[in-house]
């Protein structure tokens, strides 16, 4: 009989890996399906690349019109591409995370006020500085985020932190940040108010390599901060109770993780906005996919929401071209069905 684990061993058996046996196959289709999609979409525009020649471009191979080739996809549609799946992938996590924290299927960024949060600090910038760059965006996101998570923590706190009341009063903040964030665009020029409002809705456009570096240190420094926390993740999931006779440290682990979750979730919407319902998707599938065990469930989730992001920006694209669709609107018209499925399950 086949076991449903697959176990991996450092030399010296210093470190050990538990893995559902589905995770290498589904992960290795998310990455395929990815990559399709991705040189699909870097291939087809105004000017139409074969996916041959997108390669060969990628690659730095000779091709029959190299220089063009190389301008249109290195320069404009390449860093596009992986700049939506490394967003996709950072919320994805950070979804993850809070759902297992709060112990709850509906909690992601998005809905528990962390997104909000997150995109008031980045709107405030904005509008006090309409020169921002890309690199600032993402440091006023994570002192919004940390604000509203640190608020969240104030209020819910009832002599431990309940996840329901984490939930309920998070719904509360983001309320309360949206319409701070309404007030601010009513009273900032109608440039400023144009583009944060644009950048309010989730869009990749225009996205560059500018916008790639200053993704990659926020997401090399705190996902290894997740995945490395399965086994911490796993015990929190069974409960606080459980969790401290495993000699989990709940207060300390807790936070660590909501912070990492903070950051991962400040830095993606600084640099694209406030792509909703990508951190609540995410984790869902993955779990229908390869099971609720963390040390594969994180793998996964962030290679599903990479993919959910590339895809969103891609029918964006195409789907009413020449207008371009912000790929924010696309995985709301996803989210938000999902979303009341799961609150009639829920209520079931």
């Amino acid at each position: 009989m086949t076991l449903p684990w697959l176990v991996l061993r450092s030399p010296g058996a210093a470190v050990s890996l538990k893995l559902d046996r589905r995770v290498p196959l589904i992960a290795l289709v998310m990455l395929t399906l990815t990559a399709g999609i991705m040189i699909w979409n870097i291939g087809t525009g105004e000017f139409p690349i074969a996916p041959l020649d997108v390669l060969r471009t990628m690659l730095r191979l000779p091709t029959d019109n190299a220089k063009d080739y190389d301008f249109i996809v290195n320069t404009l549609r390449l860093p596009r591409a992986l700049v939506a799946w490394v967003v996709g992938a950072m919320l994805a996590l950070a979804g993850s995370v809070m759902q297992t924290l709060t112990r709850n299927p509906l909690a992601s960024p998005d809905i528990t006020g962390v997104t909000a949060g997150a995109g008031l600090g980045a709107v405030i910038m904005i509008v006090a500085l309409p020169g921002v760059t890309t690199v600032s965006l993402p440091l006023a996101a994570l002192l919004g985020g940390l604000f509203v998570a640190l608020l969240i923590y104030l209020l819910a706190w009832r002599g431990g932190d309940s996840p329901l009341r984490l939930v309920l009063v998070g719904i509360g903040l983001a309320s309360v940040m949206g319409a701070a964030q309404t007030i601010l665009l009513l009273r900032a020029p109608p440039e400023v108010a144009q583009r944060a409002l644009y950048w309010l809705t989730g869009s990749i456009y225009a996205c560059s390599w500018e916008h790639l570096t200053a993704l990659l240190p926020w997401c090399i420094v705190l996902a290894p901060v997740v995945l490395l926390s399965a086994a911490q993740l796993n015990a929190i999931h069974l409960g606080d109770e459980v969790a401290r006779g495993l000699g989990v440290r709940m207060q300390g682990q807790r936070g660590l993780l909501l912070l990492a979750a903070v950051g991962l979730t400040g830095a993606a919407i600084s640099q694209v906005g406030a792509l909703g319902f990508v951190g609540l998707i995410a984790p869902h599938l993955s779990r229908k996919l390869v099971g609720p065990a963390h040390e594969g469930n994180l793998f996964v989730s962030a290679m599903i929401g990479g993919l959910l992001v590339v895809a969103a920006d891609f029918v964006g694209r195409t789907a009413l071209s020449p207008v371009e669709i912000p790929a924010g609107i696309i995985t709301a018209l996803i989210g938000a069905p999902f979303f009341l499925y799961l609150l009639w399950k829920q209520s079931r």
